[in-house]
């Protein structure tokens, strides 16, 4: 049992969490200006598990005929065996479930919203099948999780949630350019559409880069109309030195060099979300 607990873990990369999760809680002390209800905190902590565990399943269950042909993706736990399809299924079909259950824990108006995610997230699955810009498509479905932070505790529509969706549906989107540059050969040996495979790495790089300037134009515009202190803004210089220096790492040549850029992105939630209590506790 434990075996095939640690199996789906790897199935659905559990270390990546750090991507989603701090955002969701940004959005949330942003929309309460404070520190939510432990049972706000907790009910948005198992919605963001359950999409993300759910989207990550239906991910590595459409693309199991590619993953079993690419060397790099030869351990899957769906790959070699330790998982079975069928599964993979269930344990998506109980992710789904326990999202629906947590967004109507929150509110109703979260309730009513929470097919969209489910819904972005199976055709993400499939948009590296019809287009380049797929990495957006990641971007759009991630970019939620701040909006979602921010209406668990307010329901009702802002500005601030939006401009923080948009700074990370394009932080996400950078760096899953970067990460795509590892795959251009298979991907174009299988018909795969991804931009660096379909345009070039030197392309591809350009609009990583030009995706992190966005982040950090829309970060800055968050924190204006959130009123946070200097300690967000402080916070935001360290991410922009963070995107400076992966972006200079990147080489498509180097599969070493990708994979320590993509891997620079863990602390910038962190530092964001530290940067978000920095900015509305330190006045």
């Amino acid at each position: 049992m434990p075996s095939r607990f640690f199996a789906f873990c790897r199935m659905v990369r559990i270390e990546h969490s750090v991507f989603a999760l701090p955002f969701a809680y940004s959005g949330a002390f942003l929309a309460d200006n404070d520190v939510p209800s432990p049972s706000v905190l907790l009910a948005l902590t198992i919605a963001m598990v359950g999409i993300r565990s759910f989207a990550m399943g239906v991910n590595r269950i459409t693309d199991l005929p590619f993953d079993a042909k690419n060397p790099r993706t030869a351990n899957r736990p769906l790959v070699t065996g330790e998982i079975s399809l069928r599964q993979a299924r269930i344990f998506c079909a109980i992710m789904a479930a326990l999202f629906v259950a947590a967004c109507a824990a929150l509110n109703s108006l979260c309730l009513t919203l929470s097919p969209l995610p489910l819904i972005l997230a199976v055709l993400y699955s499939y948009s590296k099948r019809f287009t380049r810009f797929c990495h957006f498509l990641l971007g759009a479905v991630i970019g939620l999780a701040p909006i979602a932070g921010w209406l668990s505790v307010s329901p009702a529509y802002a500005l601030p949630p939006l401009l923080l969706g948009l700074a990370v549906a394009f932080w996400i989107a950078g760096f899953d350019i970067l990460y795509a540059a590892q795959d251009i050969a298979f991907d174009r040996e299988q018909g795969l559409f991804s931009l660096p495979a379909r345009s070039g790495p030197e392309t591809a790089f350009a609009i990583a880069a030009f995706a992190h300037c966005n982040t950090v134009i829309f970060l800055f515009l968050a924190g204006l109309a959130c009123g946070l202190s200097p300690g967000w803004h402080l916070c935001l210089g360290v991410c922009a030195l963070i995107f400076f220096r992966e972006h200079s790492l990147a080489s498509a040549a180097s599969p070493e060099r990708l994979r320590l850029a993509f891997a620079m992105n863990g602390p910038v939630s962190l530092l964001l979300l530290g940067g978000t209590l920095l900015g509305i506790f330190w006045r």
